[in-house]
């Protein structure tokens, strides 16, 4: 895998300290299942909050169970000290956390509701992750699928999903009764992620992101 010039400049300044003074900002990205997003940016120092939802989409209050009949995907809503951590970083750590290659879906769950997207804010976040993706595609040396779109509502996945990655919970499985967090790590190995982004990244998969 060759680094090029390009993305090695992205990520170092990415990785450069935000100004003194704080403020808590908000990005949105959609990169397949919540649960997984949702635990990659909550090892992300300054990241303060992560909520799994749906969103992309024409209907309102959209379920788990008709969210991508609407037209929504699976998103996670991330909060953020932006004195600690800046949106390039963000935005380096999701495209290194995903097949930002996939217009199917992500890893084995396929269709729309799973597809990756980057949901931008104004237009400042427009014009870092328009940079950050033709940055993805010069290191990956192939286009890369993943649409920057102005984010619509956002809409809070049901409690159930929230944390689901961390969760005691005892949920029932084919293997019987196991607790969500056993339940998601599971899934998440079975589902062939970290062995896709291995793939696809090489040693830059999930960089930015604390193992």
């Amino acid at each position: 895998m060759i680094r090029t010039a390009a993305a090695a400049a992205l990520f170092l300044a990415a990785s450069l300290a935000s100004p003194a003074t704080a403020e808590t900002k908000t990005a949105i990205f959609a990169g397949g299942c919540f649960w997984c997003v949702e635990a990659d940016f909550d090892k992300v120092q300054g990241v303060l909050s992560t909520v799994s939802g749906y969103t992309g989409g024409k209907t309102e209050n959209p379920s788990y169970r008709n969210y991508e009949s609407g037209g929504h995907r699976e998103a996670v809503e991330i909060e953020y000290d932006d004195s600690q951590v800046n949106y390039e970083y963000l935005l380096d750590a999701f495209f290194h956390s995903v097949d930002p290659t996939d217009a199917g879906g992500q890893f084995c769950d396929r269709g729309h509701g799973y597809t990756t997207a980057i949901y931008v804010l104004d237009d400042a976040q427009k014009k870092a992750a328009e940079e950050a993706k033709q940055a993805a595609e010069a290191e990956l040396g192939q286009p890369v699928a993943t649409p920057i779109e102005p984010v619509p509502t956002f809409w809070p996945a049901e409690d159930y999903h929230q944390n689901y990655y961390r969760s005691d919970e005892r949920v029932l499985t084919r293997f019987g009764f196991v607790t969500k967090a056993n339940a998601y790590n599971g899934y998440r190995e079975g589902c062939g992620r970290d062995r896709r982004l291995q793939e696809v990244w090489g040693e830059t998969a999930l960089r930015g992101i604390a193992k």
